[in-house]
């Protein structure tokens, strides 16, 4: 089993992610792809004139504040827009693709935060009315029927808190839970950088190899959301997951590329 997250900013090419998946589905590969849709949630949470919110931990993770208004506009997008188009683009390659958020079958569950603590101007306040949470549990019921019919899962959160809300959740993160529930061989991590830079930008400054007990220490090297995936790279290795992958999704063949240890691989 193979995990593949791909993220959901500027420069992407999801065409040949597609083709790529396509490819090695039809050869006999199993996959489970995730994705994100992160840049056209905030186009159109600007157009619709709610205009997204990011707020940093205290610990210095950057995530987006979910009102009840944003999430309705991050399913609309995620769900909606994001999923489907690539359900369709999988689809047309002829592969018989399943579209589902962690929603769905509660395949991504965890508790509901409803408040978020926040630094502002050097001080930390707590903000309330939020929808956010980590997955604590991915229920793989739905997706073994499904893999185990010849369909192809395409999934996205929104996760389901416990008590059935909904409940924005990172991607990164929750693929790599997903990972670690299938005892996955690997988990690529797909983003519109080559992987983790010692120097951002610098594309020439990657870093092309992490010993799997030293993740952590490398989170001083990443920028912003490269936080999340270098957690999220952690908490699989740490499950048992037999290796991670930061790879460049702008590339043709982006996941093959990966598999053939081309990015960031984390071992």
């Amino acid at each position: 089993m193979i995990i593949v997250k791909v993220g959901g900013s500027a420069g992407i090419d999801y065409d040949a992610v597609c083709a790529d998946i396509a490819a090695l589905h039809k050869a006999g590969q199993q996959l489970i792809l995730v994705h994100g849709g992160s840049g056209e949630t905030n186009r159109v949470a600007e157009a619709l004139g709610h205009p997204p919110k990011f707020v940093t931990s205290p610990s210095g993770y950057t995530s987006r504040f979910t009102d009840r208004q944003t999430l309705e506009i991050f399913e609309m997008v995620y769900c909606g827009k994001m999923n489907k188009g690539i359900v369709e683009r999988l689809q047309r390659l002829g592969v018989n693709a399943v579209g589902l958020s962690g929603l769905d079958g509660r395949i991504f569950e965890g508790k509901h935060k409803d408040s978020v603590r926040a630094v502002e101007n050097g001080k930390t306040k707590v903000l309330r009315g939020d929808h956010t949470g980590t997955v604590e549990q991915v229920n793989t019921k739905l997706l073994d029927l499904l893999l185990g019919a010849g369909y192809l899962p395409v999934l996205t959160p929104p996760a389901a808190s416990y008590e059935g809300v909904a409940i924005n959740v990172d991607g990164d993160r929750a693929a790599a839970a997903l990972a670690v529930a299938f005892k996955a061989e690997a988990l690529l991590l797909l983003s519109n950088v080559p992987g983790l830079l010692r120097h951002f930008p610098d594309e020439r400054s990657l870093i092309d190899h992490i010993p799997a007990d030293q993740v952590e220490d490398y989170l001083a090297f990443a920028q912003d959301r490269m936080k999340k995936k270098v957690l999220g790279a952690a908490e699989a290795v740490a499950g048992g997951v037999g290796r991670v992958v930061f790879g460049d999704a702008r590339q043709s063949q982006p996941v093959s590329a990966a598999l053939s240890g081309t990015g960031t691989v984390v071992s």
